[in-house]
């Protein structure tokens, strides 16, 4: 990012987690940071958000509700998460994430760019 260019008008702000209703909610966006994303995900029993790549990004899933697991690329090595657990995936890692329980999988995730240090 050109620094000065282009910055959104960045103020704190607090918002709140929906209990119902969509499936998906981005909480940040290019709007409200720089570089940090993240976003609400609900999966239902056997569900999945679809097979995906952090690209240049590091992301994390922190799990609010339900248990799951994390496929890492395209095998069946999985990550096991449920409630009160953290994931870390590092840049250029494809993964899916599926609920394997019989509540709502519910987390959120948040995801940077890296930047290579100067």
């Amino acid at each position: 990012m050109d620094k000065g260019k282009n910055k959104p008008d960045l103020k704190p702000f607090v918002i709140n987690l929906p209990i119902n209703g969509d499936s998906y909610l981005k909480i940040l966006d290019e709007s409200r940071a720089i570089s940090l994303r993240s976003g609400l995900v609900k999966l239902k029993k056997n569900e999945n958000v679809g097979e995906h790549t952090t690209s240049d990004y590091e992301e994390m899933l922190i799990i609010l509700d339900g248990k799951g697991e994390v496929e890492i690329n395209g095998n069946k090595s999985m990550l096991e998460i449920e409630k009160g657990k953290i994931a870390y995936l590092p840049p250029h890692t494809k993964h899916n994430v599926f609920n394997i329980g019989d509540l709502e999988l519910r987390y959120i995730y948040v995801v940077t760019k890296v930047f290579e240090k100067e």
